[in-house]
């Protein structure tokens, strides 16, 4: 049985850091890229990172390159989203997810005050 439990978000203030992870089991972990994505009430979810199986191919969407870091740990079946100098518009629930796979978690909230 897939799951996929996000945790990390938290209230901060601009230009703060929160580390997001997101524990996996239920599917061989190091076979599969792993996505990052945010959502805000009334918006469709957004991609914000990717990053492949192996670690070795890594993509974010414009807004977050610079100060977002993907990253995973095929032994802990662990990916993480390092998010430095937060902006306002950062404010979302984020989600990890499986590429190829339809499972989303319960997600963890961020939310940056200004």
């Amino acid at each position: 049985q897939v799951q996929l439990v996000e945790s990390g978000g938290g209230l901060v203030q601009a230009g703060d850091s929160l580390r997001l992870s997101c524990a996996a089991s239920g599917f061989t972990f190091s076979r599969y890229a792993m996505r990052w994505y945010r959502q805000t009430p009334g918006k469709e979810r957004e991609l914000v990172a990717a990053i492949s199986s192996a670690g070795g191919i890594i993509d974010y969407r414009n807004s977050a390159k610079g100060r977002f870091t993907v990253s995973r740990d095929n032994a802990k079946n662990t990916v993480y989203l390092q998010m430095n100098m937060l902006k306002p518009e950062d404010t979302a629930v984020y989600y990890c997810n499986a590429a190829g796979i339809n499972y989303w978690g319960q997600g963890t909230q961020v939310t940056v005050s200004s």
